[in-house]
């Protein structure tokens, strides 16, 4: 644009407040261009060259050779608004749907004096440069896609870090069978204490032939199994321990590794020797030696298979089934009672971590907590918003503080347990369901909680708890500020007809994988479980195995689940073939678009 050469004294007096004219060495000419296209200016070989742009274009087969002027007669011509010919003639209006594009070819080079007159052009960047303004006639909208064209079906692949643990998890008495010698055999004798009059038998026959299982587990490819110890196995009588249970222990340990899977071997999963329980069991502050001992020889005697130690498996729900509910044994009904095994279960914990230390320095010891995400059932009601944090508070909350802060939280302890504090090396997540909490003053005994569902929810199996798979996410997200690697140590359902599984399996693995792209410190995955087993006060009648098990047969038949485990552990990733083949009514959930 030339500029005056004559200029006023306003003009003058203008310039001396405003200094130099800002544009004055900006080329503007493309902003008067009447005529001009939209380039790509292209240095060296055409990024596009290679690329698949058929699509762009309908059936007519026209492609993107055809946008040269020399070689489109179309371009001169008018002709009816169509995907391959989105030109218009001198002075018409486009219609709705209609697109101008004035069109240059892709492999024209650049000229020296482009180069030279163009300064923003920088060697050997691609440049895309401004276009021209639109001629108001010009403005047109994007052309509209066809609603019964068929769309690319959105496709996205789930990974998981290469070294991530995929295993299952199972307990000494669900699985070995005739373990005559605890309190959970006496208790099933009784009637009334399990579903149906069930008792564990022989369960799934592990003491005998577990290492046929093993291989099961190996050909699904899992690189990972927790499984524990029976307490009243190694030590029947006290003081009085039993090697050739540990020499059976000590063999199943060297099955896994020479199949390729890493144990974590749990010390207490919910059982007790009757010896122990006659002495009152975890009431009494002597079980934390007790437990101590028997740690210290069985540790002494495994370590050399075993560096993954899970101390206790979840002591708020050992002391809540056994001390309010009276579900497990002793069967009592006794709130405080129960906060007080609780709080020997965790100095048994921090007893035993500095027992394994002693004896495995390199030992990686952490204890299985499970976790449920408690809401309000009425949100709108401060009654339901209290109670709601107190269950919380008490359940999931309370044992992690003492356990990494050493400090006791009301109404579990008060003061100081500084004993406690960092005594983890991990932190386990048992997590299968949530629960929404009402108030209710009936209930005195259980903090005037009262456990709901959802309205809507979808339920599981022998009303087990809510389809919730965003549960596991707040959990994992919950732990991580703890600082610890995280491993899910149990997660899964009950599903006879596995109905639910797949999808179950599916959404809570992508809700764990939704974890992992966060940063959050999670290393392994243990489905609960392989095979349907001895499920406590429920007896026979919840399965939650990918295998299933006759217990009267012995015979096992893998659900198609075991085969979505198995195909998703081989891939290390969730894959959208397997969305499609095991549950494509998730395709829209976990690949929307």
């Amino acid at each position: 644009m030339a500029k005056s050469k004559k200029k006023s004294n306003q003009t003058k007096k203008d310039e001396q407040f405003l200094g130099d004219d800002p544009f004055e060495d900006i080329d503007l000419h493309w902003v008067h261009q009447e005529e001009g296209e939209p380039r790509i200016e292209v240095l060296g070989q055409d990024p596009f060259a290679e690329m698949d742009v058929e699509w762009v274009f309908d059936e007519t087969g026209s492609s993107l050779e055809t946008l040269d002027e020399e070689t489109d007669p179309t371009l001169e011509q008018e002709a009816p608004v169509a995907p391959d010919d989105w030109s218009l003639g001198e002075g018409e209006v486009p219609e709705l749907g209609q697109v101008v594009v004035e069109r240059l070819p892709l492999d024209r080079g650049i000229s020296p004096a482009e180069k030279t007159e163009d300064r923003s052009i920088l060697e050997p960047a691609l440049t895309i440069e401004a276009p021209p303004l639109p001629r108001r006639e010009e403005i047109a909208t994007l052309a509209m896609v066809d609603e019964d064209e068929e769309r690319p079906r959105p496709s996205a692949v789930f990974h998981f870090p290469d070294d991530f643990k995929w295993g299952v998890a199972t307990a000494a008495h669900q699985v070995e069978g005739d373990n005559i010698h605890n309190d959970w055999w006496r208790w099933e004798q009784a009637n009334g204490h399990v579903e149906k009059g069930h008792v564990s038998g022989q369960a799934c026959d592990w003491w005998e032939n577990a290492e046929a299982d093993f291989d099961r587990a190996a050909a699904m490819g899992l690189n990972a199994m927790r499984l524990s110890v029976e307490w009243s196995r190694i030590e029947p009588q006290p003081g009085v321990f039993d090697e050739s249970a540990l020499t059976r222990y000590a063999e199943m340990l060297q099955g896994l590794r020479a199949r390729g899977i890493e144990p974590m071997v749990t010390l207490h999963h919910f059982t007790n020797p009757l010896w122990m329980i006659e002495r009152g069991g975890w009431e009494m502050p002597e079980a934390i030696d007790l437990f101590t001992r028997y740690v210290r020889r069985t540790v002494g005697a495994l370590g050399q298979y075993c560096d993954m130690w899970c101390t206790i498996n979840e002591p708020n729900v050992y002391g809540y089934m056994g001390y309010l509910e009276g579900a497990f044994p002793p069967g009592k009904a006794d709130l405080g009672v129960g906060f007080r095994v609780i709080r020997h279960l965790l100095r048994a914990h921090a007893a035993a971590y500095r027992e394994i230390h002693a004896i495995q320095p390199d030992a990686k010891v952490g204890l299985a907590h499970n976790m449920r995400p408690f809401d309000p059932f009425n949100p709108r009601s401060p009654l339901d918003h209290l109670v709601t944090g107190l269950t919380d508070r008490v359940y999931n909350q309370a044992i992690l503080t003492a356990l990494t802060k050493g400090l006791w939280m009301l109404p579990l302890g008060f003061g100081l347990a500084w004993r406690l504090r960092k005594t983890l090396d991990w932190i386990g997540l048992n997590y299968y369901t949530r629960d929404l909490i009402a108030f209710d003053h009936s209930q005195s005994q259980a903090l005037f909680c009262h456990r709901r569902h959802a309205d809507s929810a979808e339920m599981l199996d022998g009303e087990y708890g809510e389809f919730y798979p965003e549960g596991l996410f707040r959990c994992l997200q919950r732990l991580s500020r703890l600082g610890l690697p995280i491993y899910v140590t149990e997660n899964g359902l009950p599903d006879d007809d596995d109905d639910q599984r797949p999808r179950y399996l599916l959404t809570h693995l992508h809700q764990m994988w939704h974890a992992i792209q966060l940063c959050y410190p999670v290393m392994g995955y243990y489905h609960w479980t392989l095979v349907d087993n001895f499920e406590w006060a429920e007896g026979w009648t919840l399965r939650f195995g990918l295998i299933e098990l006759d217990p009267a047969t012995q015979a096992r038949t893998p659900r198609r689940s075991a085969r979505l485990y198995a195909e998703t552990v081989g891939a290390n990733a969730i894959r959208p073939d397997v969305i499609d083949a095991y549950a494509p009514e998730l395709r829209s959930v976990l690949l929307p678009g």
